[in-house]
């Protein structure tokens, strides 16, 4: 159904008295702009009717002529929220008559039923969103959330023409699709593979390797691709490790001005190591960065987030859908279904079925996979693994026989993944072994990752999610020390 079929059918859907100002396109979803919100809420099951008829992800916003002034709707939004929620920030987004809200317990804010959601709805007339707070402070997210509300506008245009071009109608059916090998096949780094039908161009990750600075063996063999960079329609992001995601604003240097989908974490994790590796690049006299932080700005605007198992048109013949992977936050596996049953894709990203500490194995239900492309990192006949619960015992005891020496223990390691599986290694130690008593320092970028773990809770095993939401994180356990000053290393 094209855009404007949808918009005719729209027209039909909703009750004259709502008066509906206009219908557009804005991302992944079709957003219903009505003067008179209250009107529609009177009729609890309208929502599901236009959902069900239009078959897309369907948003209510009230017009912005009827918009509560701000001073007003900030006096009744704190007011019909419980204290308890802990609202950090409240923030109006005019552009998109959204108010941004910002609490360590967003379960309180949007309320049995969504209830405390709706009484602001029509009361004030914007359309809130709920934003966790993290429980330790995170410069990474309180940035990523204030850009997004500084770009709305450039946001809003983009968003606008993604709608129209993704609910367009293609002249032809695809009857064939190809599978580029771009970077990251029988070798580890600059994973990125191109997926083109007749109709449609969409690149799966876009890393780095970060053991080289060699342009040929550092980046992806985008000029194999026989494209401009414009002609790209998608970036899908699998996970925000370098190797992954570590080339991408180069693409919006160079021409690229489409969306990039990935989950929200992910999102976060790639803003915090893309910045680190540009600080770190521009300390080296010897290299120069291929891209400079304006362009992972604009990608960071362009950035579209999904859930798990959510299933998305990243192109007028593809749909996206994210599983969870099991690797580090946010990680997913990619699904693609192309036309009406030609082909089902599956990119695994890098993956963990094994035990963690943090996370759930990888969750590999799909419906229907015809191709799989498979990450085969200690995949081999020989790479088994070592039993998880001797590896941590032996890390334990190891450090601390170290340490009654008088010794110190380096533990050099990703900021992002592993890092935190290492924590809930010692802190779980030291919650049964109460003579533990050895401090854990920990590098400034670690804490910072360690904070954005703690606004996604979800996203975690159930047990650390749990702590999490119960006040207890693991990654604020009192074995930590932070080591922030340059001096202190």
């Amino acid at each position: 159904m094209d855009l404007k079929e949808i918009e005719k059918k729209l027209h039909e859907l909703v009750p004259s008295e709502c008066r509906m100002t206009k219908a557009e396109a804005e991302g992944l979803d079709i957003v219903i702009y009505l003067k008179d919100i209250n009107a529609f809420y009177s009729n609890d099951q309208l929502i599901r009717k236009i959902a069900g008829t239009i078959r897309k992800r369907i948003l209510v916003k009230s017009d912005p002529s009827a918009l509560m002034p701000t001073e007003e709707a900030l006096k009744i939004i704190k007011e019909t929220i419980p204290v308890e929620a802990g609202v950090a920030d409240v923030r109006f987004n005019p552009e998109f008559s959204e108010v941004n809200i910002e609490a360590l317990k967003p379960g309180l804010v949007i309320g049995k039923g969504g209830m405390t959601l709706k009484t602001i709805i029509q009361k004030t007339k914007w359309a809130p969103v709920v934003l966790r707070t993290p429980t330790m402070p995170s410069s990474t997210i309180k940035g990523v959330r204030s850009t997004m509300l500084k770009e709305a506008v450039s946001r809003k245009k983009f968003l606008t023409q993604l709608g129209k071009k993704i609910c367009s109608t293609p002249e032809t059916k695809s009857d064939w699709v190809k599978v580029t090998a771009l970077g990251g096949f029988y070798e580890v780094g600059r994973s990125c593979a191109l997926v083109q039908t007749p109709n449609s161009n969409v690149l799966i990750d876009c890393g780095i390797n970060p053991e080289t600075f060699e342009p040929t063996k550092a980046y992806p063999y985008l000029n194999a691709m026989n494209l401009e960079l414009d002609q790209i329609d998608a970036v899908v992001l699998t996970h925000a490790h370098m190797d992954h995601c570590g080339f991408i604003p180069y693409l919006y240097a160079y021409g690229y001005d489409g969306p990039v989908y990935c989950t929200t974490p992910t999102r976060d994790l790639a803003m915090l190591l893309q910045m680190d590796f540009i600080s770190i690049a521009n300390k080296n006299s010897q290299y120069t960065p291929p891209y400079g932080i304006k362009d992972i700005q604009k990608e960071l605007s362009h950035m579209v987030t999904v859930d798990y198992g959510e299933v998305i048109d990243i192109t007028p013949e593809i749909k996206l859908t994210f599983y969870n992977a099991g690797h580090i936050l946010g990680s997913s596996m990619v699904h693609l279904h192309i036309g009406e049953g030609l082909h089902n894709l599956v990119f695994s990203g890098d993956i963990k079925y094994g035990f963690t500490k943090l996370f759930d194995q990888a969750n590999t239900a799909f419906p229907r996979v015809e191709t799989l492309f498979l990450d085969s990192t200690y995949g081999g006949r020989n790479d088994v693994q070592p039993n998880r619960y001797d590896a941590d015992k032996r890390l334990v005891e190891t450090a601390i026989e170290v340490c009654q020496r008088g010794g110190k223990v380096l533990i050099p390691t990703f900021a992002v993944g592993r890092s935190q599986e290492i924590m809930l290694v010692f802190e779980e130690y030291a919650q049964k072994n109460k003579d533990f008593n050895f401090p854990v320092y920990l590098d400034g970028m670690i804490l910072e990752a360690s904070a954005i773990h703690t606004a996604y809770p979800e996203y975690l095993r159930h047990n650390v999610q749990r702590r999490i939401l119960s006040n207890d994180s693991p990654f604020e356990s009192k074995i930590f020390e932070p080591v922030k000053r340059t001096a202190r290393r």
